[in-house]
């Protein structure tokens, strides 16, 4: 599965990316992410690395998912990439996120691609994901305009 998302925000890049360039902000803003936090033990090169867990609710069943994910590019104000790398020595589907801001005349515009191998949640994972963008978009540039560019 691939799913792209794309925002225009009359922030300036440096408050947009401070909500989508680390993981531990995502909770605040987009209801499928219920926890990121720094993980015990191996981190990623740079220092970041989240234990993640995703809930989605399809129909009346709610299902969640655990994923070790590592920063592995950070270009503030610009572009972070996240994948999923798990250290228990065993096979995982592949999560990959990536997110870049660019400037616009009135703004910032927000491109995030997600990519995801695995056959858990079937085709309904694409409109799941979809319908929680939707509603996080309100919710991401409220936080971004009252953040300025600090954390």
């Amino acid at each position: 599965m691939h799913l792209r998302a794309e925002l225009d925000a009359a922030v300036p890049p440096p408050a947009l990316f401070n909500w989508v360039g680390a993981l531990d902000r995502y909770p605040a803003w987009l209801d499928i992410v219920r926890s990121a936090s720094p993980p015990g033990g191996a981190q990623a090169a740079d220092g970041a690395a989240w234990n993640v867990v995703l809930i989605g609710r399809l129909g009346p069943l709610r299902r969640s998912k655990r994923l070790r994910m590592v920063r592995l590019e950070h270009q503030p104000p610009h572009r972070a990439r996240f994948a999923r790398r798990e250290v228990d020595g065993r096979e995982h589907a592949r999560w990959e996120l990536a997110v870049e801001v660019s400037p616009t005349a009135t703004g910032s515009h927000l491109a995030m691609d997600l990519s995801y191998s695995g056959a858990l949640w079937g085709p309904a994972l694409h409109r799941l994901i979809s319908a929680e963008i939707d509603a996080a978009e309100p919710r991401l540039v409220a936080l971004a305009h009252g953040s300025g560019s600090g954390p």
